[in-house]
């Protein structure tokens, strides 16, 4: 039974560049494979169709197997919670990421962001934007739908990353719990004394059951939030502007029609979806593409390769905004569709606009060949590119 990095051909100094070769063999020879991962025994599901039914079937395929490496760090949040649990605390936090909030304020408050990290290296005639933009502002606009006040939002950010990668450095999440609970403590107290609109405040003094949440269930779900906030929208960035700054007729297009742009975001996630896999536990025996799993077991649906499944998608590895990609599966299906696919979206759209509008004749830097990396989470590492000033 190989291991995911074995079937990957990476390793913890050398990232994966390609796991998507991997994917267009496993689709047409074994398109459910045991692998041996860090939590145990896992069936990794790659086909479009096969992915769909398991996440179209929570009873049998249960979200409870996030328990067993976020919520070592996150503690028992909405990722790990099936059925009436799940609804009740994930109302709590819909009405904050809906459209209509939004626009109540949230998308002017994500340009300003923007424009202002702009700002600091427009007048350069070079940048790499992913330290010096992606990575940063996604973790300021979360931070401020939350209601956190945040001094360094790299380093937050670099706390979030962590917690997520629990399951390849384990000594690094723990560490970075510690770090945003010590952080996040005095928040909680001084928000159930003088609450203000932010989320936090709201799950302080919202009953759930009968009953207020606790400052763990409170940390908890921002523990989870702060991190799927930042991180999914800052690969997303990264990504949609490697696509277009390495397809540069594509971008001429976005450049002189913007209404484009909502096109080229679409076909981002199913070109390079920023989170690659969702986890769910077998609660009886189930049989997926012909291949028998017992219960108890993990599956791993592989949204990357559900993405670019020649059987759903034509010419998949090639980015293409102009085919109709709404049909990707980058935000999950069903019950834990992700709650906040519509800020992502949003803060994607007002920053690839304020790049074009800001940075006249945006290209890639020659010197550098930047990729994009990654198993779990994929997005380029570095973007170096030049403009006019």
């Amino acid at each position: 039974m190989p291991t995911d990095m074995e079937l990957f051909g990476g390793t913890m100094m050398s990232p994966v560049v390609d796991p998507y070769s991997v994917y267009r063999r496993l689709r047409r020879e074994q398109p459910v494979i045991c692998v041996e991962g860090l939590l145990g025994r896992d069936h990794l599901v790659t086909r479009y169709d096969d992915v769909i039914d398991v996440l179209k079937q929570p009873a049998l395929f249960s979200s409870r197997a996030n328990a067993r490496a976020a919520g070592l760090v996150m503690g028992r949040t909405i990722l790990e919670m099936d059925g009436r649990e799940h609804i009740r605390h994930r109302t709590l936090i819909t009405p904050f990421f809906a459209p209509s909030a939004l626009r109540a304020g949230v998308e002017d408050m994500i340009a300003a962001t923007v424009h202002d990290l702009i700002d600091r290296f427009a007048a350069d005639g070079r940048a790499d934007l992913v330290p010096q933009f992606t990575f940063i502002f996604p973790m300021q606009v979360i931070a401020h739908i939350i209601g956190i006040p945040i001094d360094d939002y790299a380093a937050f950010h670099h706390w979030a990353v962590d917690l997520l990668r629990i399951g390849d450095d384990p000594e690094k999440g723990f560490a970075a719990a510690a770090l945003i609970v010590d952080y996040l403590r005095p928040v909680l107290e001084q928000r159930r004394v003088e609450p203000t609109s932010g989320l936090l405040s709201a799950l302080l003094h919202t009953d759930v059951d009968g009953h207020q949440l606790t400052d763990e269930e409170v940390l908890s779900f921002i523990r989870l939030l702060l991190p799927a906030g930042a991180e999914t929208t800052y690969r997303l960035v990264g990504s949609a502007l490697f696509a277009l700054l390495t397809h540069t007729d594509q971008l001429e297009e976005v450049r002189a029609d913007r209404s484009l742009l909502d096109a080229a975001i679409e076909e981002t996630l199913r070109w390079e979806a920023p989170v690659q896999y969702v986890s769910r536990e077998t609660t009886a025996p189930a049989t997926v593409a012909g291949f028998d799993i017992p219960a108890g077991e993990l599956v791993s649906v592989a949204l990357g390769s559900a993405n670019r499944d020649e059987r759903r998608f034509e010419d998949p590895d090639r980015f293409d905004l102009h085919r109709r990609s709404d049909d990707h599966v980058a935000f999950g299906l069903g019950p834990h569709f992700c709650a906040g696919s519509h800020l992502a979206r949003a803060e994607a759209r007002i920053a690839l606009a304020a790049l074009l509008d800001r940075l006249p004749n945006l290209r890639l830097d020659p010197d550098h060949r930047p990729q994009v990396v990654g198993l779990a989470f994929r997005s380029p590492d570095r973007l170096p590119v030049l403009f006019d000033r």
